[in-house]
C-alpha cells in the first residue's frame, strides 16, 4: 500500500539535477517568556509530531518543559497543552521525545531530572501524564522505542538500580510501567563510555557512540545482544552523533557532529563489511557549518544542520544523495557552538515538515512532493484503542556466536509445533554447501548446536532457515 501525501512543493522527488528550493514557510511558534540555556543560551530543543483524531501535533522541548503545539492549522499553531519538566530552568539544555502509540516518552539530560510518559489520547483537549518518575530515570541524553518489540532503548542514562548506563533497554509491554531489561556498553569486544544516540529497525540497533564510532547490533533477544559489526575508521570520522536507516534497511545516514564535517551514506547491508558509500554536505563554504539531527521519509533525507536550519536530500540514489530543499530557521552567524535547527520531524500526515530551532522555537514548513510509504506517517487512533501497536506473535529465529569458529547455534522460536525444519548453508553467491535436517520443533524455543563444515574458510556464508509458513535468511561469519 502507498499514500500519496498532499505536499505543497511539487516536481522535486527523481531529479538528481534538482534546483536547491526554499522551503515554505507555513507558521511559526515560540513564546517570550521562557529562559535560554546558560550552556549555549537555547530555549528549545528536540521536536516530535503525532496525529491524532484528524489533528497534527507539534511536541516541542523548551527549559521549561514539553510543548503540545496544533498545527492541524500551520498558519496559526496553538499550545494546546504544557508538562514542566522535572527539571526546569537554564541548567536545561536537552530533551527528547518519542511515541510508542498513543504514549509520548519524555527525557531530559539535566538536573534532578524525571522520565515522563504522557497520555495524548485526550488531545486536543489536554495530555495525561500517566508516568513521572526518577526510580527508572533521572537523566538521559536521548532515547528510541522499537515498536516492533516494544522496547525502549535509553541511551547515556543515569539513575535508578544500575546508576550510569553507556546504554539501557526496558520493556514497554505494559507501556504505562517501563520494566529494566539491561545494560549495555561492549558491542564486539568494542568498550564504549556511551551511547550518544541511536536507530533502531526490528530489534537491530544502529548505535552511534561519540569517539568510539558506530556498533550495529541485533537485540532480537536483548537479554543476548549479538553485534554483527562495528566502524571505528572512516571518512570525516569524529564525534559519531545520529543516524537513520533507508527503507530497504541497507543504508544508513550518519552525522559526526563536528564543525565541517560531512554526513556520510554507508552501506550497512553486510554489517560485517560497512562501506562508506558516499559523503555530503549543506553546501555551505563556512568550517563552523555543522549537522545535528536525521531522518528519512518518504525516500527523503530531513536534518536539522544547526546554523544551516533545515536540509532536505533526495535519497533515491542513496550512493548519491543530492541536496533539494532547505529552510534557515536562523540568521546567527556561524561559530565554533551550538545555534540553530536542533530537531527535524517529517512524518505528519499533511507532509508539512516540523522544525525546532535552539533559540527560534518551532517553524511548520512545506516538505517536498512524492510517493510515501504507510508507514512513514504516524497517524493513531487513540478514542476506540489503546492506541499501543500490536507486537504479532510470529516464528523468530537467530544464529550465534557470530562469528563462528568450529560450531555455531541456530536457536528459534515457533508459534507452533512444525513438523519439519530445514537449514540450507550456502556460499555468497548462493551455491548449497550443506543441508541440515533439524527434524520436529517444538512450539516455544529450540536450539540445534551445528558443526562448521571442516571445509569452510574465513568468509560471509549465507544460513537459509525452512519452516512450516517460514523461509528466512541470516548471514553466517566464519572466522
Amino acid at each position: 500500500m502507498r499514500l500519496l501525501l498532499p505536499f505543497f512543493f511539487l516536481g522535486l522527488a527523481g531529479s538528481l539535477q534538482a534546483q536547491v528550493v526554499l522551503a515554505e514557510l507555513l507558521g511559526q511558534w515560540s513564546r517570550n517568556d521562557l529562559v535560554g540555556s546558560t550552556a549555549y543560551n537555547n530555549t528549545y530543543n528536540d521536536v516530535w509530531g503525532v496525529a491524532v483524531g484528524g489533528r497534527e501535533y507539534a511536541i516541542v522541548g523548551s527549559t521549561a518543559g514539553t510543548h503540545f503545539i496544533d498545527v492541524t492549522n500551520p498558519s496559526e499553531p496553538i499550545e494546546v497543552d504544557f508538562v514542566p519538566g522535572g527539571a526546569q530552568g537554564g541548567q536545561v539544555v536537552h530533551r527528547d521525545f518519542k511515541n510508542y502509540g498513543c504514549y509520548v516518552y519524555g527525557v531530559c539530560d539535566e538536573g534532578p531530572s524525571t522520565l515522563q510518559i504522557m497520555d495524548v489520547s485526550y488531545l486536543p483537549d489536554s495530555v495525561h501524564v500517566v508516568y513521572n518518575s526518577n526510580q527508572l530515570l533521572v537523566r538521559t541524553h536521548n532515547i528510541f522505542i522499537d515498536t516492533i518489540h516494544a522496547n525502549l532503548y535509553c541511551f547515556a542514562s543515569s539513575g535508578g538500580a544500575p546508576q550510569f548506563s553507556a546504554m539501557r533497554v526496558y520493556s514497554l509491554e505494559s507501556p504505562e510501567q517501563p520494566v529494566f531489561i539491561g545494560e549495555y556498553d561492549n558491542f564486539g569486544g568494542v568498550q564504549v563510555g556511551h551511547v550518544h544516540d541511536g536507530y533502531v529497525r526490528d530489534g537491530i540497533a544502529y548505535l552511534n557512540c561519540g569517539f568510539d564510532g558506530l556498533a550495529i547490533v541485533d537485540f532480537t533477544d536483548p537479554y543476548q545482544p549479538q553485534t554483527l559489526g562495528t566502524l571505528t575508521n572512516y571518512p570525516f570520522s569524529g564525534y559519531n552523533h545520529s543516524s537513520w536507516g533507508s527503507h530497504d534497511g541497507n543504508y544508513l545516514f550518519m552525522g559526526d557532529e563536528n564543525h565541517g564535517y560531512k554526513l556520510k551514506s554507508l552501506k550497512v547491508d553486510d554489517p560485517t563489511n560497512i562501506q562508506v558509500a558516499a559523503t555530503f554536505n549543506a553546501g555551505s563554504s563556512s568550517n563552523f557549518s555543522i549537522p545535528h539531527n536525521q531522518l528519512v521519509a518518504c525516500n527523503f533525507l530531513y536534518v536539522s544542520y544547526y546554523y544551516d536550519g533545515l536540509q532536505v536530500y533526495d535519497i533515491s540514489n542513496p550512493e548519491n544523495p543530492v541536496r533539494v530543499m532547505y529552510y534557515p530557521t536562523s540568521t546567527r552567524p556561524y561559530t565554533n557552538n551550538y545555534e540553530g535547527a536542533w530537531g527535524v520531524y517529517p512524518f505528519l500526515p499533511s507532509g508539512n515538515i516540523l522544525v525546532a530551532d535552539m533559540q527560534n522555537g518551532l517553524f511548520v514548513v512545506a516538505g517536498p512532493s512524492g510517493q510515501c510509504e504507510a508507514k512513514d506517517v504516524t497517524l493513531l487512533d487513540c478514542q476506540n484503542s489503546t492506541g499501543i501497536p500490536t507486537v504479532v506473535a510470529r516464528n523468530s529465529w537467530k544464529v550465534f556466536p557470530q562469528p563462528a569458529k568450529n560450531e555455531f547455534t541456530i536457536e528459534a522460536e515457533f508459534v507452533k509445533s512444525q513438523q519439519s525444519v530445514k537449514l540450507d548453508l550456502l556460499d555468497i553467491n548462493g551455491a548449497l554447501i550443506q543441508r541440515f535436517d533439524l527434524g520436529e520443533a517444538q512450539a516455544g524455543k529450540n536450539n540445534w548446536p551445528l558443526l562448521v563444515p571442516q571445509s569452510l574458510g574465513a568468509g560471509v556464508y549465507v544460513l537459509q532457515f525452512y519452516a512450516e509458513g517460514m523461509v528466512a535468511t541470516q548471514r553466517l561469519v566464519v572466522n
